[in-house]
């Protein structure tokens, strides 16, 4: 016997595309790849059916899906971070200095770490010299080299954390890697307070007389600047920057608080991000230390 009510496809699941439309996607079907994706969405912009900051924010999702920790991490050498022994005035001014809102802390060896330390906990200890530093440590989040940030992403959602420390195969400290530093792979670099347009100037001279001078400053304009002259110890080196020059100098990525002497000045170290320095303060090598920084 027929049956009196044949099953008939339900509305919501109907294909509503045209047949022009599924002959077109037959014909030529939709990217397969990351690489297809993204010309697609070039394809996109050039259409003006999306414009060129979706376009570009977009693409760096779709690129985020490749990277891992290990392609954002800040290198341990350049981590700032709190010895849980040190005194409560020695902590106060390494945060103040550095202006971070949270630092790892270890214990004994900087590869010992042994919890998180925000800045605001800190100031409860101040007001409250009872209180126990090792009490206002919280717990690390630990993540491995080859955490895809997408993974991290939903990570520092679910544990609202915003720092995580990098470890590598062997368990011991890669680095460490910030929510910011994965938010900037998707909308760019964020600025800070010390950040500047290169329209508004590159060299400031400050009411104490001394300077603040960016690392991307080119390295004629500082010698101009400051009526010197700069060169690499090697005659057969050349740098477009001070930040590249004093990078060579010190053979490495120079660190907050280092300093070097070049052409008669000092150059310390007062910002960096990245694998770069944003900002040196610059004092005549014969004058005040540039080490104390205020």
């Amino acid at each position: 016997m027929s049956d009196p009510h044949p099953a008939r496809p339900i509305e919501g699941n109907e294909d509503k595309r045209s047949f022009l439309q599924r002959l077109i996607e037959f014909i030529r079907p939709g990217p397969d790849s990351t690489d297809e994706l993204i010309a697609t969405l070039a394809e996109a912009e050039d259409n003006e059916v999306i414009n060129a900051d979706a376009r570009v924010m977009l693409e760096r999702v779709l690129r985020m899906n490749e990277m891992t920790a290990a392609d954002v991490l800040v290198a341990p050498a350049r981590m700032d971070m709190l010895d849980i022994d040190e005194s409560i005035d020695a902590l106060m001014h390494q945060v103040i200095q550095t202006a971070h809102s949270r630092f790892p802390v270890y214990q004994g060896s900087r590869d010992n770490i042994i919890g998180i330390l925000l800045a605001k906990d800190l100031l409860k200890r101040w007001r409250s010299p009872s209180l126990s530093i090792r009490a206002l440590v919280r717990p690390a989040l630990f993540v491995p080299e080859s955490k895809g940030l997408h993974e991290l992403v939903r990570e520092f959602r679910g544990t609202r954390n915003h720092l995580a420390i990098v470890i590598d195969e062997f368990g011991r400290t890669a680095g460490l890697v910030t929510f910011e530093d994965v938010i900037e792979q998707i909308v760019g670099e964020i600025e800070d307070e010390f950040d500047i347009h290169e329209d508004e100037g590159d060299i400031f001279a400050l009411a104490d007389g001394t300077w603040r001078v960016s690392g991307h400053t080119p390295l004629a304009r500082v010698a101009e600047a400051f009526d010197t002259q700069l060169a690499a110890s090697d005659p057969e080196e050349e740098f477009d920057t001070i930040g590249g020059l004093i990078a060579h100098e010190l053979g490495r990525v120079p660190r907050k608080g280092e300093s070097v002497q070049l052409g008669g000045l000092l150059f310390a170290v007062l910002h960096t991000k990245g694998a770069a320095v944003r900002w040196f303060r610059v004092v005549p090598a014969d004058g005040e230390s540039a080490s104390d920084e205020g």
